[in-house]
Formats: structure tokens, sequence, C-alpha cells
């Protein structure tokens, strides 16, 4: 399956715009924490250079269990609206939903449980997937950038 997941990744970023979501640092070709923290620094200095009492407000933000937030609905509204293949939509929306789960501990195993949201952890797709689900979380203010990095966010400068 992996094998398979690492094709359909390849499939969907080789459809993506070159444009795709240029602040988020993860999970991307020649993207890292350290371009991150380069952008944001220089995002930073470049704006208290400016003058004027200018300063920097920043919130740093770490979503807690992220790839479980993703709604399959919505993140294939959000894949046609990139120009991503229909049918490639669909099977996307079909991966996502009516999974089974297990927890398995020692020698217990639980009941199973359907799940229809999220992305499955440890899956080749999960931080392609959720990287397109916040696509769009943009700042909507020149004043104002928000630079991800995976699951985590910063937001700044005011």
């Amino acid at each position: 399956m992996k094998c398979f997941e690492k094709l359909v990744k390849n499939i969907i970023c080789s459809s993506l715009p070159a444009s795709f979501d240029p602040l988020q640092f993860a999970y991307r070709a020649n993207r890292s924490t350290e371009d991150a923290i380069s952008n944001l620094m220089h995002t930073t200095l470049t704006h208290l250079e400016e003058g004027n009492g200018n300063y920097v407000r920043m919130l740093f933000i770490d979503f807690s269990s992220a790839f479980n937030t993703i709604v399959p609905l919505t993140l294939v509204t959000k894949m046609k609206a990139l120009g991503l293949n229909t049918t490639l939509c669909h099977w996307i929306f079909d991966f996502l939903t009516n999974r089974s789960q297990v927890v398995r501990v020692g020698g217990l195993t639980s009941d199973s449980l359907t799940i229809s949201t999220g992305a499955p952890q440890g899956c080749v797709l999960s931080p392609l997937l959720y990287n397109i689900y916040t696509h769009d979380c943009k700042a909507n203010s020149s004043h104002t950038s928000i630079i991800k990095f995976a699951d985590d966010s910063d937001l700044g400068p005011d």
C-alpha cells in the first residue's frame, strides 16, 4: 500500500500549481525547518527596519492531532478547486472514509470502530493531504504573514 500511496502522492504533487502554498515549509522538496525560521527572521527584521516605531507580534500554534481534523468532503472540494483529477479526488474521499480502526494492547484488541474523518497517522499521503487541506489558510493583510511548518503555524509580524 505504501508503494501505491507514493505513486498517488507523485501524481498529486505533479498536478499542484507551482505557487502552491509558498509559506508551507514541511513535507515539501527543498524546504526545511531552517527555511521556515529564515523566512520568519527575514520578514520580521525587514518589518522592524522600516522604522516608524514598528513592532512585531508573533503567535505560535501547535495543532494537536492535526491530521485527525481533516474533513474528507472539504478536502476533496479543495482538491477539485486546485484542478486535481476528479477520479483521483473520489479515490481520496473513499480512502479517507469508512476506515475500520482497532486498538491492540498486549494480547487485547478493542472492538472495531468506523472512522470517516482525518487521515491515518503514518500514511504516506497524510502530510500532503494536510498541506492541501490548509493551503488556503493565508493572511488577509499585507502586514501579516502565516508561515506554516507541517501542523505548526506562526502568525506574524504585526
